[in-house]
């Protein structure tokens, strides 16, 4: 690298002052107006000084808060107009956030020639290609379909100078790490001014982070404390009489990783483990009823780390660890208040984040608030996600999934599966045959996310080594799906 392009990126030590919108520079404060601003939010004051030197960056800020217009407008001094070659990459979870990111782009840049387009999934690729070809400056889109265009040669990052992960938590809950970890291998080799936005950071996005930035910084301007190393308490407010049926929507969305689901008696334990299982996820319970045969059954999955969901009771799941869990569910709080330190402490633990989450009803609302203020809890309520919510979220991961799936297909793979165009076609035009698209959509997604964990190799190892000199405590299910681990 040449000294000259070095110099550029040089990170200058210190906290710089919060910028106020009189002291912007008059271009980055004209196309401020563009948007109406006569203010700048708090994460645009104290980011963009950070941005315009170049900085990494990892910045805490939640959905709302002005984030977009805090990465766009120091592009008006970093990036070169003259030059119609893609400069700034900004990578987002859906085709929603891609559009509204490029509509703000395209007002807030005006006649400035900084030009942008917005490249997503679910659509065709002619308008994408055709903006491409005229050199957009800035390309704002999903990690799937930019991939997808790069192995086509439709673009090139190799005069990217700007990186930018706008809701990472969101993209990695959606699946696109391995997309992202591929893209990455078409990065230039120059240095990138690399910054990463999101609502949290779990252990998922440190190590993103830690992958594609270089000594990154923290800024956080969603509460006083950054949520790294410690346990957010969120509730939601639920129907008595649906408790279940919101409990499989909060799972939908929030995608954990793994769950410990508490219970306050046995007939609930197995209510809630039969509920989970056969809606599709990997569930199993313990309470004080079960067989000592089953317990062990259970216990030997936790040990193995294969099983994603425990419903349990407080006393049947006393002194059970499992390592890195990343949600600690509890269906209904306990008349105990110090139980719910103690359900909530299973979660956040060796410097990861963790998430409790309680659901509760007008009733249980009460006991949940004395709990908070006995502990100086900081509890927030979320809005309990709709089935349309859940319909957005998991179509958008699917269409993720099988847009990757795809290319992973060579020309043969691709050449075969022409037998089944004129049926795809016929099924899709025949409302009444529809059922049978759906159906195959619905199974592959519970396969993708759904089914038991796959060991870690060692333990594979050592089963099969067992078994082969007869020493199998427990006959191995040959049957059983298994599953790739989730990065999340």
């Amino acid at each position: 690298m040449l000294n000259s392009e070095k110099s550029d990126y040089e990170e200058q030590k210190g906290t710089p002052p919060e910028v106020t919108f009189e002291q912007l520079p008059a271009e980055l404060r004209e196309a401020a107006c563009r948007l109406k601003w006569t203010t700048l939010t708090p994460v645009q004051a104290q980011a963009i000084p950070y941005l315009l030197k170049n900085r990494d960056m990892m910045i805490q800020a939640r959905t709302g808060s002005g984030k977009t217009g805090a990465f766009l407008l120091p592009m008006l001094k970093q990036l070169d107009a003259n030059r119609d070659v893609c400069q700034a990459l900004v990578l987002v979870p859906t085709r929603e956030l891609a559009s509204q990111v490029w509509q703000e782009a395209k007002i807030l840049f005006g006649e400035n020639g900084l030009s942008c387009t917005a490249v997503y999934g679910g659509v065709g690729y002619g308008k994408q290609m055709e903006a491409l070809k005229k050199g957009v400056k800035i390309i704002v889109g999903t990690p799937g379909r930019i991939l997808d265009h790069l192995l086509k040669r439709t673009m090139t990052l190799r005069h990217l100078k700007i990186l930018i992960f706008d809701e990472a938590d969101r993209m990695l809950s959606m699946g696109f790490y391995p997309d992202m970890k591929k893209l990455q291998t078409h990065l230039p080799k120059h240095k990138i001014h690399t910054s990463m936005f999101s609502a949290t950071f779990p252990t998922s996005v440190m190590r993103v982070a830690e992958q594609f930035t270089r000594d990154p910084e923290f800024l956080n301007l969603s509460s006083e404390q950054l949520h790294i190393a410690e346990t957010q308490h969120i509730y939601y407010m639920v129907p008595g009489m649906d408790k279940d049926r919101s409990l499989v929507r909060i799972i939908e969305v929030e995608n954990p990783a793994s769950a410990i689901i508490f219970c306050n008696t046995k007939a609930n334990v197995e209510f809630v483990t039969i509920v989970l299982q056969r809606f599709g996820y990997d569930a199993d319970g313990l309470s004080a009823n079960l067989s000592q045969k089953d317990r062990e059954r259970v216990l030997e999955r936790l040990r193995k780390g294969t099983l994603r969901f425990l419903v349990a009771t407080d006393v049947a799941g006393r002194g059970i660890d499992i390592p890195e869990l990343s949600h600690v569910i509890q269906y209904e709080p306990s008349e105990d208040l110090e139980s719910y330190i103690h359900r909530s402490g299973r979660t956040g633990r060796a410097g990861a984040r963790g998430v409790a989450i309680t659901l509760v009803n007008r009733t249980e609302q009460r006991l949940l608030n004395r709990i908070a203020s006995t502990y100086d809890i900081d509890l927030q309520e979320w809005a309990l996600p709709t089935d349309a919510d859940v319909e957005r979220i998991v179509t958008q991961r699917l269409t993720a999934l099988l847009e990757a799936r795809l290319r992973e297909r060579d020309k043969l793979q691709t050449e075969r599966s022409l037998r089944f165009l004129q049926l795809a076609r016929s099924l899709t035009e025949n409302e009444d045959e529809s059922a049978i698209i759906t159906m195959l959509l619905d199974d592959y997604y519970q396969q993708q996310l759904h089914a038991p964990v796959v060991p870690p190799p060692e333990i594979q190892s050592t089963e099969k080594k067992s078994e082969e000199s007869g020493h199998s405590q427990q006959p191995r299910n040959r049957d059983r799906q298994r599953r790739k681990p989730r990065f999340n």
